[in-house]
């Protein structure tokens, strides 16, 4: 089967085009040229593809053509502005990506006469934030206060319409966030910004040490997203479906730092940022009830699993190991799981 990802150069597009590829299946991808030091870049997964196409989804002219003309059997949209802190620095940019580049997606997918069926990624933080403890479920309120969450539930909410509006291939649009995993290089994410602290040698500074978050291994998030898909070419799954980790891997920023740092090696795993930073949400929970029970899909990963793996791959890329390697080692030993 032919799958044409949007975002694949990203982290969690780079992990999937190689589970794909493991699963012998044919994958392209359209996305932005990929950050410097990335997995995508370090582990070379262009030369695995049908199709490496660089194209700003903002631009439908140019997104059409290449969708025609690679006719896949699966679109899966991943491409967006992610982080919440450009949001605030560049809202328009964030607002145009997240919002007119899901609708032109979803506009070039309605040309191709392959397709057997498209997956939506949006984001956990869609809900309208009230700090609830119980975490959202997929039938309440969307909304945001940052430009980022805002843009997000904006193209949620234009994805729903434009589906029940127009004809459209099967579709169905996945909810999940805080993925960790080996290979993130994105700044202004927690991983990351970890890793380069200890690398070199530094103490990392935490904005929001108290902060809650879903944190999830990119395996089973993305193990999530391909149950999905199944169920929607089989024609038993549509609209929205959340994948977050159970209750007990809902975890503070700080206790990531705490774990990471040890399985580093380091005395010093952080220290509070004392300075001033725009508002970001202190708790975020989502509810994944309807995935475990209709889907039949579940976390294979704990916590402390997720972190090890995560942790461990950077500390061996660093001490020589190859980055590709290191990838497909964490995808074989998920799959055994």
């Amino acid at each position: 089967m032919h799958f044409l990802i949007t975002g694949h150069t990203g982290f969690k597009g780079a992990w999937l085009s190689l589970i794909l590829r493991q699963r012998g299946h044919l994958v392209s991808g359209i996305s932005l040229k990929p950050e410097v030091g990335s997995l995508f870049a370090r582990a070379e997964i262009g030369k695995f593809l049908e199709n490496d196409i660089r194209c700003d989804i903002r631009e439908l002219s140019k997104l059409n053509p290449y969708f025609t003309d690679m006719n896949p059997d699966v679109v899966i949209h991943l491409a967006a502005q992610a982080l919440v802190r450009e949001s605030y620095k560049n809202p328009f940019d964030t607002f145009e990506t997240n919002v007119m580049g899901t609708l032109n997606v979803l506009k070039a997918s309605q040309e191709i006469t392959n397709i057997k069926a498209q997956l939506i990624i949006t984001t956990d933080k869609v809900y309208k934030n009230v700090n609830k403890a119980s975490g959202y479920i997929e039938t309440e309120a969307l909304g945001g206060q940052d430009p980022y969450s805002a843009s997000k539930a904006m193209a949620d909410i234009a994805a729903q319409s434009w589906l029940t509006s127009f004809e459209n291939p099967p579709t169905a649009i996945a909810r999940a966030g805080n993925v960790i995993g080996g290979g993130d290089a994105r700044a202004d994410r927690l991983i990351p910004d970890l890793i380069h602290s200890y690398s070199s040698g530094m103490t990392p500074k935490l904005r929001a040490p108290n902060s809650v978050r879903p944190w999830q291994h990119v395996l089973d998030c993305l193990n999530g997203y391909l149950i999905l898909i199944d169920r929607v070419l089989d024609g038993t799954a549509d609209g929205a479906w959340n994948f977050g980790p159970n209750e007990n891997q809902s975890k503070t920023v700080a206790d990531v730092a705490n774990m990471a740092g040890a399985v580093w090696g380091v005395e010093n795993s952080w220290e509070k940022d004392l300075g001033a930073h725009p508002h970001e949400a202190s708790m975020l929970m989502l509810n994944s009830n309807k995935a475990r029970t209709k889907l039949g899909w579940s976390d294979k990963l704990s916590f402390e699993e997720s972190v090890d793996w995560t942790i461990n791959w950077y500390k061996n890329v660093k001490n020589g190991s190859d980055p590709l390697e290191e990838t497909l080692k964490n995808i074989r030993e998920f799959d055994t799981k």
